[in-house]
């Protein structure tokens, strides 16, 4: 076993953890590790983490089910609207410059963790476990798949917050519900990768394993982790991963600027959190 394999599945495992955790960020993770670390084309760790991301997130599912933490109508309907949409933004999306399109993902993502950090504006609201009306969900479900279509992601980062924030899920049971649309909309897009390319089979069965274990690990951790400091973290997540695609994306002194921008925000964020008393961020945390 080389250590590029070896990393590959340490890193793997991250995967997973996130999916069973989160109920997103998969394919966020997954490409850049086939792509960088394992070394594989893009189209190929496209298609490739189409597989990973799918079979760990209908694993991770089924282990969130049996702990009653998901919906599955709710997931299936978001799941079928989600695949009709997606097949929408992705006709568009072909006639839009790829860089533009990074752009605004990594924008839509700094939006979402906002959201998700602050909450919900209405505290009298609370959180619930119940199935979804089903308009609700269809409509919902269009508009996530075709933003998703046309950045061409999992949708895990816009799945969970549409069932938490605006469909007023509980956020352990958005991520369990999220990864039934994941699952769903990943083996959809890898139906049609396999019509042009070749897999490794070996390579990515060794991949996808390691993401079960990571995701079984997630799946645990999610039923004992308090609301918001799970939807806080993840809201965090999602901007960290959206600041790196702008500095990705963005032209070299741009993305520099973006990078030590959101390098001081962080800096200062942590000082208030640490050693100021009244922080706006530790009262936000409460609500």
């Amino acid at each position: 076993m080389t250590a590029t394999l070896v990393l590959t599945l340490l890193f793997s495992v991250l995967i997973g953890l996130s999916l069973g955790l989160l109920g997103g960020g998969g394919s966020i993770l997954t490409v850049p590790i086939l792509t960088y670390v394992a070394g594989l084309p893009p189209k190929e760790a496209i298609a490739a983490s189409l597989f990973v991301v799918g079979v760990t997130s209908a694993v991770s599912a089924v282990n969130h089910a049996r702990n009653q933490r998901v919906k599955w109508r709710t997931g299936l309907v978001f799941g079928a609207a989600g695949m009709a949409g997606a097949f929408g933004g992705g006709l568009l999306g072909g006639h839009v410059s790829g860089t533009l399109l990074m752009i605004a993902f990594a924008l839509m993502m700094l939006a979402t963790s906002v959201a998700m950090i602050r909450g919900r504006k209405n505290q009298a609201v609370q959180p619930h476990d119940r199935e979804l009306p089903v308009m609700k969900v269809i409509l919902e479900g269009l508009v996530v798949g075709l933003v998703t279509g046309l950045v061409g992601a999992g949708g895990g980062f816009l799945v969970v917050p549409a069932l938490a924030l605006m469909g007023g899920l509980a956020m352990p049971v958005a991520v369990g519900t999220s990864l039934v649309v994941i699952a769903m909309k990943s083996f959809a897009g890898l139906a049609g990768y396999l019509t042009t390319v070749t897999l490794e089979w070996g390579l990515i069965g060794a991949v996808t394993t390691a993401a079960v274990v990571g995701s079984f690990l997630g799946a645990r951790l999610a039923g004992r982790i308090p609301e918001a400091a799970l939807r806080k973290g993840f809201g965090i997540f999602v901007m960290v991963m959206g600041v790196f695609v702008l500095v990705q994306e963005l032209p070299a002194t741009a993305g520099l600027v973006v990078g030590i921008g959101a390098g001081v925000l962080a800096a200062g964020s942590a000082v208030c959190w640490f050693t100021v008393p009244r922080c706006p961020l530790r009262a936000a945390s409460t609500a």
